[in-house]
Formats: C-alpha cells, structure tokens, sequence
C-alpha cells in the first residue's frame, strides 16, 4: 500500500511515537525465537526453552551449543558472547570483521575473515546496503549501527590491481553479529565496487529540522521513514506509519517491511495479511548459489559460503508450539445483520457463554481455553463463586438445546484494580471445575477464542461481532442468543467525557445504533476476525448509555490491554499464539 502521493511528514503516527517502539516491543513486532513477550518488551529465554531439534553452533565463548536458538538466548543474556560458525568449536574457528583506509576506528572498507576460509576478503559494493552496513557496525560495539554506506576511502595501489574476489553479504538487519548473515563468494573488477562503512558517532551527526530521531538517538533524514527499511538499527522508524513510500509493503498495524517479504512463507506482519493470498505460484523462488548481478558488470556471485541463519531463524519458529484457538470447526454463511441483531446457529459462536447466577442468566462470558472463561468483573463476586453456573454452547435459555453443557466453577478471580464506580479494569477470569479424574475441563462443544497480544491486531473502522442475550432497547427480554456487527470507533472521548479510559476501554456500534450491547450482554463478547480467518476477543461488554442511540454507543474492555493480566494466572503456554 505505497504512500507516495503523501507528505513524507505526514506518514508518521505522532502519538505512536510517544511510545518509542523498537525491534524489541511485541506490540508491534514478532519477538524471535529465543525471546518472550513481557509487559511489552522482547525479552530474552533462558537458554533451556529453546526447541531442541537443530544444527550445533560454536560461540565467540568457546562453547558448543545444541542449537542456534540457544546460543543466541545465552547471547542475550551474556552480549559478549556472539555467534562465531555452525558446528562444533575448533581453534582456528572465529570470525572477524575489520574496517581499512578510513581517517578513523569507526568507517572504512569493511574486511572479513570467514571461519572456513583462510584469508580475509571485502565485500562486494553492489549487493550492500544499510541493513548490512548497521550489522557491522552493531558488530563493532556501535549500538547506533550505521551513519551511512557513502564515502571515498584512499585505498593503495596495490589493491587496486589485485581485486579479483569479494564476498556479496545479505542480512535480515537484526542480527548482532555480521557472522550470522549469508555470505556468498563473488569476484569484482574494480576496486570501486568494495563496500565500506561509516558508523554513527555522535560528532559525525548532524541533525536538522528535517530529520527523524530514531529511538536509540541516531538521527536519519526524514525521508528515509516508512520505507520499510531499517535505517535506525532498531525498526523505529518502520513502526508508527500511516502508509509506506517506496517498496515497501504496509502492515495494517502501521509496520512498513520490505516488499520481499510478502508471501515469503512466513508472517511479518502481527496483523497477518503479508501471507494473505500467496498461492504456491506467488511465492518467491529462492536459488542458493548463482544470484545477483552487478548492472554495471563489475562484480558477479558464484558460491554460497556459509550457512543461512535466517533459515534457521524460520526453522526454529516452526518447531515452537502452535494454539488451536479461534478456528470454528463448521461456519455458516453470515447474515447481513444485543439489540436489532439475529439469531445465532449451533456453532456460530462456539467461544460464548452464558453465567447463570441463581435461576437467571445474569451475564456473557467468553471461553478461552483450557478451564477459562473470560468476563467483566462487575458481572461477578469471589464470594459467590459456588452459586455460579456456567453454560456452554447455549442457544435459547428457555429451551434448552441438547449441545447444552452445564459447567460447575472452581474459583473467580476479580481483576485488583476494578473500580465498579467508572468501571475501569472491568475484567474477571473464571476457572471451572474440572471432571472427577480428568486433567483438564473438556467442553466438548466449545472453542476458545484467541487472546490479544497486541493492541495494533484491529483498528478503528473494522468490523467486529457482539453477541449475547441482552435485552432489547423497550427493555424486552431476550431468550436466544443474538448477534450483530459493528465497527470499533475512535476517539470515544467525545461520547463519554471524563469517563473513558482510552488505555482499558474501546468503543463500538453502528453508525445508527441499530445495534449495540445492551442489559444482560453484560461479560460478553466482542470478537474480530483477522484476514486469515482467526477469531480474537477483543473486547468484554462493559457498560454505556440509552442502548441502541448512535450519540451512545457500547463501551468494551480492552483485552489486548490485560494480557499479562490474563496470562499471569491462567499460564502464558495457554493463551500465547506467538512470543511465548
């Protein structure tokens, strides 16, 4: 989705800045393999979480370790310590990387000693860009990365006659060592077609009013934004976009990545459409050996030297384990339309549940795997958790339908900070009972919906589904589950001033209010469904005004926001479809 009709300025999200995402923050990016999400941040395994399948892989340590995955987590733990080859330790087995013929340490022509290979060799200029050029700079214990990859260097002589080889080099960009990228042995005609480097020193920076200030403090030229290349070193220029320019390729959660990772075979994008609609024909075909050419005639590539550790990388994200969660085993064709809504099917919406408190149906509640049921906190008591029944796969509570289950529940746990006045933190988890002799609660009819990591999963103007068995706007009762579609809103403020908390609610609702939550959908549902099909609860009906008024629409919990929350007692392992 290029942006290029559009003021370069005007592609930068303002108020996602404010929250200086990197590389690191799993709202907006996929942690790596030997990473977990915490409270936001990217954050290193200990080594023994790893997959254990793999290559060995030798360290700058000395040490061989059983995969890629954890050395790189033990690399995290202990910085000193970078990947060095693949296999077992040798003495002769370290790389090296070096810069010549620059006027300082920190720029020059970039200079490589492969573990396999008994000489040291340049690296071809025509296959180098940023991204390799920050890695080498990363490499050199520059946290910045790369000021630039444009200089002249006075290079001898003799050099000049005798370039005859060069290495082409390609990086994915977060790497942290030059050792992890692919090299591939070429040969060159010209001293000219060398790659150098001029790494970030804060005397060599020189920012203007046009630049943008990356959140590692580097600066870069305004332009170079959302371009879907990592020109801070750490992503925070690709993250807070309102479109791309260039080749880039936009990620609806406002993520610019390079254009060649559509259809790659693996997601880039949290939202997911980057893997959207790639039949086997669009898939790139990638051909190891014989690669790129120079236009200019001056370097070709003719051998691969080292192993693909961005393969690797992919490898190990298959081997982590997968959740079976927001996939409904049977769908049925959506109607064109809880208040005006329609009347749901068996397995429509195989997440909700319906909380009976004494004789009555009192609130909604969502399924979310395992003995867990997601609902709002002004919905239930701790103290009354044996009253509490919690019926799955219910269709009309006056005529109980033979797919009913009557579950019995364990414990209610009521989040610390709700405040029933303005309603903020309004969120419970129920745990049900599990079956004499079972393990595990077997809800036969159910399936969980996906849990949120990210607020950045949907945005304003999607269309999003309620349901539950509240009441109709005159007050009516209402037997039969119901469903209906709505759009999430923004800038709720307007509606409810003084009285919404953007960070723990959202709104949704219909431009008319012909539908909308209303008394007894209550601890219920708001799922979305991401464009491959995966359903996620993405808000709990909290509270609001005169159901069914457009000025009025239905306030929701924000459960992207209460995902610690939420993993912190029912166990990450349940919940986490990725950074786990």
């Amino acid at each position: 989705m290029p942006a290029s009709d559009q003021p370069k300025e005007d592609l930068i999200e303002q108020k996602c800045l404010l929250e200086k995402y990197t590389h690191r923050s799993c709202n907006k990016v996929f942690c790596q393999p030997w990473q977990k999400c915490i409270d936001g941040t990217c954050v290193c395994k200990l080594p023994y979480q790893c997959p254990r399948k793999g290559a060995p892989v030798c360290a700058t340590n000395g040490r061989s370790y059983p995969t890629y995955c954890h050395q790189k987590s033990f690399e995290c733990l202990n910085p000193g310590t970078k990947f060095s080859n693949n296999g077992t330790c040798t003495s002769e087995g370290n790389f090296n990387v070096s810069l010549h013929y620059g006027s300082t340490t920190t720029e020059g022509i970039v200079q490589v000693k492969l573990v396999d290979q008994d000489k040291n060799m340049f690296i071809c200029k025509n296959s180098w860009g940023i991204t390799e050029a920050n890695v080498v700079c990363f490499d050199l214990g520059v946290p910045q990365g790369a000021l630039g990859i444009q200089r002249r260097f006075i290079i001898p002589g003799d050099l000049r006659i005798n370039t005859t080889e060069c290495l082409h080099v390609r990086c994915r960009g977060d790497e942290t060592s030059l050792a992890e990228c692919t090299f591939t042995k070429g040969r060159t005609t010209s001293y000219r077609a060398l790659a150098g480097v001029v790494c970030y020193t804060e005397d060599a920076d020189s920012p203007t009013s046009q630049s943008f200030q990356c959140v590692n403090g580097k600066h870069i030229p305004q332009g170079k934004a959302c371009n879907g290349v990592n020109d801070c070193g750490d992503q925070s220029d690709e993250l807070c976009c309102k479109g791309c320019q260039g080749k880039a390729f936009f990620c609806k959660s406002g993520v610019c990545i390079p254009n060649q990772y559509k259809c790659n075979g693996e997601v880039d994008c949290i939202t997911g459409e980057d893997e959207s609609g790639c039949g086997e024909g669009r898939r790139p075909k990638i051909h190891k050996g014989l690669g790129r050419s120079d236009p200019g005639g001056e370097t070709e590539e003719i051998e691969v030297l080292t192993p693909d550790m961005d393969s690797e990388r992919k490898r190990i994200k298959s081997l982590l384990p997968k959740l079976s969660c927001g996939v409904k085993r049977n769908t049925h064709t959506r109607r064109k339309r809880v208040i005006g809504g329609q009347p749901a099917k068996v397995g429509d919406y195989p997440w909700q549940v319906a909380i009976k408190d004494g004789e009555k149906i009192t609130c909604g509640g969502v399924y979310i795997g395992s003995c867990w049921v997601l609902t709002a906190a002004h919905c239930v008591r701790p103290s009354k958790f044996h009253q509490y029944q919690v019926w799955t796969a219910l269709l009309d509570w006056l005529k109980p339908n033979s797919e009913l289950e009557v579950q019995t529940v364990q414990r209610v746990i009521v989040h610390e900070k709700y405040n029933g006045s303005t309603y903020q933190n309004d969120i419970a988890l129920i745990e049900l009972k599990k079956s004499v002799g079972k393990k595990d609660c077997e809800l036969s009819k159910s399936i969980p919906a996906c849990v949120p990591w990210s607020p950045y999963l949907f945005q304003p103007n999607d269309t999003c589904i309620i349901s539950g068995w509240g009441r109709e706007k005159d007050n009516q009762k209402v037997y039969s589950l119901r469903w209906g579609k709505v759009k999430l809103l923004d800038n709720c403020s307007q509606f409810y001033s003084n009285r919404y908390y953007e960070k723990e609610m959202l709104c949704a609702g219909t431009d008319d209010g012909s539908i909308d939550a209303c008394k007894g959908d209550s601890g219920g549902p708001l799922v979305c469904e991401d464009i491959n099909n995966v359903t996620y609860i993405w808000g709990i009906v909290s509270w609001g005004e005169n159901c069914g008024r457009p000025e009025f629409p239905g306030v929701y919990t924000r459960v992207a926001n209460y995902f610690d929350w939420i993993s912190y007692h029912v166990g990450r392992s349940l919940i986490s479809q990725h950074n786990v």
